[in-house]
């Protein structure tokens, strides 16, 4: 074989690998999906999930909304400076803020916490055989271990969105009433005049869709992980760094689809 047969063989290997772990994840979340509209349903193990996936993480959802609302407010304000066009760092932030910045910055939060911990829960399950051991005793694992991270991230991932729209926007408000001079009263019409329905709502469709990817990857990682220590930290390393690039990846389609007008 001359070098440049293998060279191409070695990039379809890949391509190949790539297709296959797509469809591998992709029959994965479509169980998951049809599990969920099927009993048994596990209400302790949701109710747990709701509070380890929302309650949780509202710490760094809010700390990481707050402060990045505040200095998208001073960036607008010195990049509209430029152009005497300071004024508009009220819509700007909100626009910002609600349509983008949030639903990300949530979403990647989610990645990074939830994500990791979900996929590290159950790929030491697996590799301690406690999965196996559900199975004997009648119990799926897709319905006891994934069904109810899902079920409660579709639930809370969207409120955790809203919250942080909120507080985002609100630390654009406190940048600019406090340090840029604008006025209350002015600032708060400006960006309730110009968010939209359409904003808030795309804003929180963002959110369930980036807590399903969340779970989904959290969930069939720890499932697949292999056996060892080694295995837990390749199966929560992969989960974070799919669920991230796949909520990228979503965000953009995502607002293709809504604001492509």
């Amino acid at each position: 074989m001359t070098l440049a047969a293998g060279f191409l063989a070695r990039i379809g290997a890949t391509i190949l690998a790539v297709l296959a772990a797509i469809g591998r994840v992709t029959i994965y979340a479509a169980d998951a999906a049809s599990h969920m509209v099927r009993p048994p349903f596990y209400i302790r193990e949701f109710a747990h999930s709701l509070l380890t996936i929302g309650y949780f993480s509202l710490p760094v959802v809010g700390l990481t909304a707050l402060f990045t609302g505040g200095a998208l407010a001073l960036q607008i304000y010195a990049g509209g400076s430029r152009f005497s066009a300071e004024a508009v760092v009220p819509q700007i932030v909100a626009i910002g803020m609600v349509r983008e910045l949030g639903p990300v910055l949530v979403g990647l939060m989610i990645a990074a916490r939830v994500t990791s911990s979900i996929a590290a829960e159950i790929a030491t399950m697996k590799v301690t055989e406690q999965i196996d051991a559900l199975t004997t005793l009648s119990t799926h694992p897709m319905k006891y271990l994934t069904v109810p991270r899902v079920l409660a991230a579709l639930f809370v991932v969207p409120l955790l969105v809203g919250l942080g729209d909120i507080i985002g926007v609100m630390g654009g408000f406190l940048v600019g009433t406090e340090q840029l001079g604008f006025n209350r009263a002015t600032y708060l019409k400006n960006t309730v005049d110009f968010l939209e329905a359409i904003d808030i709502w795309s804003s929180l469709a963002k959110g369930a869709v980036f807590g399903f990817i969340a779970a989904v990857m959290g969930c069939y990682y720890g499932m697949a992980a292999g056996r060892g220590a080694q295995g837990v930290g390749r199966a929560t390393k992969s989960s974070v760094e799919a669920a991230a690039v796949l909520i990228l990846a979503a965000n953009f389609i995502l607002t293709s689809l809504f604001f492509s007008a």
